[in-house]
């Protein structure tokens, strides 16, 4: 899948325009290196997101095309920084 859709689907950020536009601008990273929208997200990959002075850490559990909100944080799991 890829990053902007996987980003979306999981909900970490609200919109895939959002998502492109951040990868864009360097502020997503995947496994330790800057990503574009269209890298390929697989289970065990670590997404770092920058939101301003924040700095979110991930680890991908699932991949789904789709999710219902309720269940879209099963899809990653938060890295302790």
């Amino acid at each position: 899948m890829r990053l902007d859709k996987y980003l979306k689907v999981s909900r970490l950020i609200k919109r895939r325009t959002v998502a492109n536009e951040a990868c864009d601008n360097g502020l997503v990273t995947v496994n330790g290196k800057v990503a574009r929208a269209s890298c390929e997200i697989k289970v065990g990959d670590q997404i770092s997101l920058r939101f301003g002075a924040r700095m979110v850490t991930v680890e991908v559990v699932s991949v789904q095309e789709t999710a219902r909100q309720a269940d879209a944080v099963t899809h990653y799991r938060e890295i302790a920084q």
